[in-house]
């Protein structure tokens, strides 16, 4: 055990939130999936707007969007980490990127097959289908 405390200190609540955006900044800053998830978001948000949503369905859209966003921060945040492990570490550790990644998959599905739920009344009712 060392002599000294090597934890981080505590942080105050601001200190906290601070700390957890530029956590955000860093998981989001260099990725270009981050760009996709993005424009899908903001694409989905607008037909949600235009075919206007009750608040269930904005509550399931959002909570879709949030699974996505928190997979793919946890995705970069392994990365990040497996990035800064030695190369004899690396060889053994690429099953858990593939997991992440496969996390990240896993949740797009999810919030696709939701979204075609959610969008496809509206859509139905824009084209004339009974």
């Amino acid at each position: 055990m060392p002599d000294r405390d090597t934890r981080k200190p505590r942080l105050s609540w601001k200190g906290k939130f601070y700390v957890a955006f530029r956590g955000i900044y860093w998981g989001m800053a260099g990725q270009p999936s981050f760009l996709v998830h993005g424009s899908v978001t903001l694409v989905a948000m607008g037909l949600a707007c235009y075919f206007r949503f009750d608040v269930v369905r904005w509550m399931v859209l959002l909570l879709c969007i949030g699974l996505v966003l928190t997979a793919e921060l946890l995705n970069s945040a392994i990365e990040m980490l497996f990035r800064e492990v030695p190369e004899a570490v690396q060889s053994a550790g690429w099953p858990a990127l593939d997991v992440a990644a496969g996390a990240v998959l896993v949740a797009c599905i999810i919030a696709l097959i939701i979204g075609i739920l959610l969008f496809l009344p509206g859509f139905m009712l824009l084209l004339g289908w009974p």
